[in-house]
């Protein structure tokens, strides 16, 4: 609309209200409703070919839910916004001017409210749909919006028919500090989980590891609590308060692959390059190993009866951890059996009293032999 056709509008919209001024009640009302009855049609009927112009232009797939859903409510306001305006003419209909105003707009507020309810789930889906959000907070966002439209409908409606919200208010107060001190268990679920979402700390189909050593796929997470399916096929279904304050390891991110170490123990004298080459030559052997980042030998420590020398290999997936350990396990055993590298057994030193009796030496006996002795 060009600049002289908008400074043109007040002027016409002025002689419109003046010529139905002029008209009587009667009259009066039934213009206005029939210009709502015909406003309406051009919008249902104009409107689906506007809308599907606008949207086809605009990318996504949220402006043709939002334009859809609402075209409807659009509609019911045109076509109550006529009878509603002409209510005040009808000089007759006095003492149900009031009643029935309110009515045309509890219909348009309900009409919205409605509207509102059916484009929730549809935007919460498009907007959660991407990598940077976790899919699993849409119940969350949904059951959010729903009860933020049910209770701003329900507090309009009142307001519409003019009842005095304030005891309601003071009476839900009350109320909800009762149902607050009554589940402040599921309360703290509640924001647990929503905490746990915000902190991305894991999602469904991570492999994680509780603070109570249960290891376990995460099979479920609702707004209430966490299951978790161990390696046992057992279901632990654990509050997502209690996982809130909680130290949890999850092995599958940021990446999937997991380190494996492999503890073992060679005898005094053994050739510790050689170890270390028949231990690679068995990790590289093993399709479940990966080849980046290359396995590694190292040896920790002088035990009290071997080298001890641990394998830091790694695999692509946590879950298969024990199955890594248990093949390199039997292929470690194998390949120091070929190669005759000794596993030793733990060993003592034994001593002989004077008396003749033999007894293993350690500080546990040598105490228990002196108060035999002392016994005696």
């Amino acid at each position: 609309m060009s600049p002289p056709a908008l400074q043109a509008l007040p002027d016409a919209l002025a002689g419109v209200s003046a010529w139905l001024a002029s008209l009587p009640d009667w009259q009066a009302f039934l213009v206005l409703v029939g210009t709502s009855v015909l406003a309406a049609a051009v919008v249902q009927v104009g409107g689906d070919v506007l809308l599907r112009r606008v949207t086809a232009r605009i990318p996504g797939e949220v402006d043709d839910v939002v334009f859809g859903k609402v075209h409807a409510a659009l509609w019911v306001t045109v076509l109550v916004a006529g009878p509603y305006l002409g209510l005040s003419r009808l000089g007759a209909l006095n003492g149900l001017a009031a009643p029935l105003g309110a009515l045309a707009l509890t219909v348009v507020v309900l009409a919205w409210a409605y509207t509102l309810l059916r484009i929730g789930p549809p935007i919460v889906e498009a907007v959660t749909d991407s990598r940077y959000v976790d899919g699993q907070v849409r119940p969350i966002v949904q059951n959010v919006w729903s009860a933020v439209v049910l209770g701003g409908t329900l507090f309009v409606a009142l307001a519409i028919w003019e009842v005095d919200v304030t005891p309601l208010l003071a009476s839900a107060g009350i109320l909800g500090i009762v149902i607050g001190l009554a589940a402040r268990d599921t309360i703290a679920n509640f924001f647990g989980s929503i905490a746990l979402y915000a902190d991305g700390t894991y999602a469904v189909g991570d492999y994680v590891v509780l603070e109570s050593g249960e290891r376990g796929r995460v099979e479920d997470v609702s707004i209430r609590s966490t299951v978790v399916r161990t390696r046992d096929d057992v279901l632990v279904t654990v509050p997502n308060a209690v996982l809130n304050n909680a130290a949890i390891v999850n092995e599958s991110a940021p990446r999937t692959f997991r380190r494996v170490r492999i503890p073992v123990s060679v005898a005094y004298g053994t050739a510790v390059d050689d170890v270390e080459e028949l231990m690679l030559e068995v990790a590289a052997g093993t399709d479940l190993v990966r080849e980046r980042p290359a396995p590694r030998v190292r040896l920790r420590e002088f035990g009290d009866s071997g080298l001890r020398v641990e394998l830091l290999c790694w695999i692509d997936d946590p879950r298969l951890r024990g199955r890594a350990r248990d093949t390199l396990l039997r292929e470690i055993y194998e390949a120091f059996r070929e190669a005759d590298v000794e596993i030793p057994y733990p060993q003592r030193d034994l001593r002989l009293r004077e008396n003749g009796e033999a007894a293993v030496a350690g500080p546990a006996l040598d105490r228990a032999a002196d108060a035999g002795s002392k016994g005696s």
